[in-house]
């Protein structure tokens, strides 16, 4: 996993250069927003997250691939590679076998784990074990093999700032201006835009399973964390989604705004998503609510999250 270290460092030595008075500009904050919206909530938490991994919703196909190439371009990994982890994840939630639970630390659970070798996932065994549904998808295979995905996130990030270049020389007045228009749009619609949702991402399985409040009484740590929910568009109500890992709607209560869902309503009154999986916790998780987190030891196989999810 070295060469992904390298990008991961070689991508965030670059996001200093945004913030030089050459480059920092107000609308890149919203463009930052926006980008995060269009690439972490639909490609992230709704093409990897709810749709592949958990088939919370069903599109039309040419919709799907479009979600699913929004995660690629994101940076994190194929579709196959995170959903094997997500599901992994819920098997084993903060128990020996999470790929990522902070329960040790608070970097092995945000970051550290992405680049640290795991026989599991290289193994052929494990992904027939985890993503069967998936394996049989073209697409998804064609994007693993042989890392096509980053060639992917590399054609993403030529195009946005050659449509940034081209936006410049368009509408500025002198060729510097125009010049200093494309490298602020790449700073900040690519590079900026790539780290944030990384770390926001990251701070679902770091953050959220150590930090806020519990509905439901689930066999892991995972908690309510409004502020990562607030960054993530309604990720980070994470105890919620490990109570019902299907459901679409990770927000449970009126006030646990759900921006990716609300956009999924939305596809589903036009007709563009079906089959969205309602909220339906077991009795015994929803009545289990407590603040203190539960030991692994003892726990059942009949504990949320432990059994492989559909």
């Amino acid at each position: 996993m070295f060469w992904f270290l390298a990008a991961i460092v070689s991508v965030h030595l670059l996001v200093p250069l945004a913030f030089l008075p050459y480059t920092f500009v107000w609308w890149g904050l919203p463009v930052l927003v926006i980008g995060n919206f269009i690439f972490g909530s639909l490609g992230i938490n709704l093409g990897y997250h709810r749709m592949l991994t958990h088939s919370a919703a069903k599109f039309p196909k040419p919709l799907e691939r479009l979600w699913v190439l929004f995660g690629v371009c994101c940076m994190e990994g194929s579709p196959l590679w995170w959903v094997c982890t997500h599901r992994i994840h819920h098997q084993h939630s903060d128990e020996e076998g999470d790929p990522h639970s902070p329960k040790d630390h608070f970097y092995w659970g945000h970051m550290e784990w992405i680049y640290t070798a795991d026989d599991r996932r290289q193994k052929l065994d494990t992904y027939a074990r985890y993503v069967p549904d998936l394996m049989g998808d073209k697409f998804l295979r064609w994007l693993h093999r042989g890392e096509k995905w980053l060639l992917v996130w590399l054609a993403h990030a030529v195009a946005l700032t050659g449509l940034g270049f081209g936006a410049g020389f368009l509408f500025c007045d002198t060729a510097d201006a125009a010049v200093q228009f494309g490298v602020q749009w790449f700073l900040w619609a690519v590079i900026v835009r790539t780290v944030y949702v990384w770390h926001i991402t990251w701070l679902v399985n770091s953050a959220s399973h150590r930090w806020g409040y519990r509905n439901y009484g689930t066999n892991d740590g995972s908690r309510n964390n409004w502020f990562v929910a607030l960054l993530t568009n309604g990720e980070g109500w994470h105890n919620n989604h490990h109570a019902a890992p299907r459901a679409c709607s990770q927000g449970h209560r009126w006030w646990e705004v759900d921006l990716t869902f609300t956009f999924v309503r939305a596809l589903q009154l036009v007709g563009l998503a079906w089959n969205v999986a309602a909220v339906k916790v077991p009795k015994h998780i929803a009545e289990g609510a407590k603040e203190s987190v539960p030991s692994s030891e003892g726990a059942t196989s009949e504990g949320q999250g432990r059994q492989p999810p559909e």
